[in-house]
């Protein structure tokens, strides 16, 4: 049976490694060694390594179990929570309906033009 891997793009690649180098930071400033995280987390050497590296092929329920031994897993919910291009595009659809009600609305309020007398053409003024 063969493992399956996620295909990580280099951008992405590097923002997984900063997250383990902040990982990295945060135990050192704790003075948590790995021997102890490993302990903590119930995670396996190689694989705490792997969450130091920032390496793809970890889930990020190990990572999140990392970030929860450091009192960090709050962190991880802030992720995505500024989401300006979201925003973004949600506000040209939200103009772009605001601008199709005004444009029915105008419609449907226009005055109607009528000849309140009929022309006839044999008559002359």
């Amino acid at each position: 049976m063969s493992s399956r891997s996620a295909v990580v793009f280099p951008k992405d690649r590097k923002a997984l490694k900063q997250l383990g180098e902040n990982i990295a930071l945060a135990m050192k400033r704790r003075k948590i060694t790995q021997t102890k995280l490993s302990e903590r987390t119930g995670l396996s050497m190689p694989t705490l390594r792997n969450i130091i590296r920032g390496e793809a092929s970890v889930s990020i329920g190990h990572y999140l179990m990392v970030l929860s031994s450091l009192g960090l897993s709050e962190d991880l919910a802030k992720v995505a929570s500024d989401d300006a291009f979201g925003r973004k595009l949600q506000d040209i659809e939200l103009l772009k309906s605001s601008r199709n009600r005004q444009n029915n609305h105008q419609q449907h309020n226009a005055p109607v033009l009528s000849r309140s007398t009929p022309i006839n053409k044999d008559s002359t003024p």
